[in-house]
C-alpha cells in the first residue's frame, strides 16, 4: 500500500472513530469502577491505575509482538556496541520511557486531596493542546518541518483552549484548589509536561523525517518500539516501588493500595478492572496514530486527538447517567461542548485545505 494512503481524510475519520469509541468505554469504566455508591466496586484510584494499566499494557504489547510490528524500515544505520541498528531505535525508546511517566502521572495527579480533579484534568489536556503548536513552531525554525500551520489551526486551538478553561468557571472550589498550591503535586504536573513535551516532539520529528517511499507503516513500528519500552520501564518502576515499600516499611496515601493491588489483588474487581483495562490499551493505538498521522501539523493532530477525547468524555459522563444513575454533565459541560464543536468546524476547514495541499484522497 503506497504511504501517501495513510494521509487520506477517511483513514483520519476511521481513527477519529475507533478512538472515540474506545475511549467512551474506558471513560464509562472509570466512573464504574471509582463510584462510592452503594453495589459500585469503590476502588482506590491507585488500586484501579494498577488493573487497567496492567490490562492496557498486556494487549498493546502483545498484539506489537505478535504481529511483529517492531521491524522499522530505517533511513540510516548507526554502530550501537558493535552492531548496526536503525538510528530512530535510541529516541523512539527515549519516548517509550515519556510514555511510562505520562501514564502514571496522570493518575497520581487526580489522587491528590484538597485539589481540584476539574482544574488539574483542564490544565493537562490544554498543556497537551500547547505543547503541539510549539512543537510545530520549532520543527519549523528547524527545518524539519516543511508545511505551514494554517489560520483555521490556531482559531481551533483557541477555541479548544476556551473549551477546556471554561470548565473552570464552573468549579466552585469545593472540590478543591489548585495544582500551583502543592509542591508534589507540581513536581508530578512538571514531570507530566515534560514527558509529553519529548513525546510530542519525538513523535513529530520521526514523522516529517520519513521518506515517502517507504514500503512498511512505519508508525506502526514507531508504536510498536516505544510500547515495549514503555511497558518495561513501568514494570521496573512498579517492581522497584514494590520491593522498597515492603523492605523499609513505606507507606501511605497513594504507595499502600498501589502495593497492595500488585502483592493481594482485590478478589472480586481486580480481574474486571483488568478487562476493563484492555479497552484502555486499544485507545492507545488510536492516540499514537492519531498523533502521528502523516502529512499533518502537530497543531492539527493534537487538537483531532485532544477534540475527540473531550466529546468521548461528554458522552460517557451521559452513557455512565443513564446507565448508572450517575450525574448528567451540567450547563458549563455543554457551553464548552459548544466551543470544541466551533473548533472541530475550524479544523475541517483545515483538512480541506491540507487535502488539496497533498492532493489525497
Amino acid at each position: 500500500m503506497p504511504a501517501k494512503s495513510h494521509a487520506s481524510t477517511s483513514k483520519l475519520i476511521e481513527l477519529c472513530i475507533g478512538y472515540f469509541i474506545f475511549y467512551v468505554i474506558t471513560g464509562v469504566a472509570v466512573k464504574f469502577f471509582l463510584s462510592t455508591k452503594a453495589g459500585f466496586p469503590g476502588l482506590d484510584g491507585m488500586e484501579y491505575l494498577v488493573y487497567n494499566t496492567a490490562g492496557g499494557t498486556i494487549i498493546a504489547t502483545g498484539v506489537v509482538l505478535i504481529l511483529k510490528w517492531y521491524h522499522l524500515d530505517s533511513i540510516k544505520k548507526i554502530k550501537f556496541m558493535g552492531l548496526m541498528i536503525p538510528s530512530e531505535i535510541p529516541y523512539i525508546l527515549a519516548s517509550g520511557v515519556c510514555t511510562a511517566v505520562v501514564i502514571p502521572t496522570t493518575t497520581l495527579l487526580y489522587s491528590f486531596k484538597g485539589i481540584s480533579v476539574m482544574v488539574a484534568m483542564v490544565i493537562m489536556r490544554g498543556a497537551v493542546i500547547i505543547i503541539g503548536r510549539v512543537v510545530d513552531e520549532i520543527q519549523i525554525r528547524q527545518g524539519i518541518l516543511k508545511k505551514k500551520v494554517f489560520a483555521e489551526e490556531n482559531f481551533a486551538m483557541m477555541l479548544a483552549l476556551v473549551a477546556v478553561s471554561i470548565n473552570i468557571i464552573g468549579d466552585d472550589g469545593s472540590s478543591g484548589g489548585s495544582v500551583f498550591t502543592s509542591l508534589p503535586a507540581m513536581i508530578i504536573f512538571g514531570s507530566y509536561i515534560m514527558a509529553y513535551s519529548f513525546r510530542i516532539y519525538i513523535m513529530n520529528y520521526y514523522k516529517n523525517t520519513r521518506h515517502d517511499d517507504c514500503k512498511k507503516d512505519t508508525n506502526k513500528a514507531f508504536f510498536a518500539i516505544e510500547q515495549i519500552a514503555s511497558t518495561s520501564a513501568l514494570i521496573m518502576v512498579t517492581i522497584a516501588i514494590v520491593v522498597l515499600a515492603k523492605s523499609l516499611d513505606i507507606t501511605g496515601e497513594r504507595i499502600t493500595p498501589f502495593v497492595n493491588a500488585v502483592t493481594a489483588p482485590n478478589p472480586t474487581w481486580s480481574h474486571w478492572a483488568f478487562l476493563a483495562g484492555l479497552a484502555y490499551g486499544v485507545v492507545a493505538f488510536f492516540s499514537v496514530f492519531l498523533f502521528m498521522f502523516k502529512g499533518r501539523t502537530a497543531t492539527f493532530a493534537g487538537l483531532v486527538n485532544r477534540l475527540t477525547s473531550l466529546i468521548a468524555g461528554t458522552t460517557s459522563t451521559l452513557l455512565f447517567a443513564y446507565f448508572f444513575s450517575g450525574n448528567y454533565p451540567e450547563i458549563i459541560d455543554w457551553i464548552s461542548l459548544l466551543f470544541i464543536l466551533g473548533a472541530v468546524g475550524f479544523m475541517a476547514k483545515a483538512e480541506k485545505k491540507r487535502k488539496k495541499e497533498l492532493e489525497i484522497c
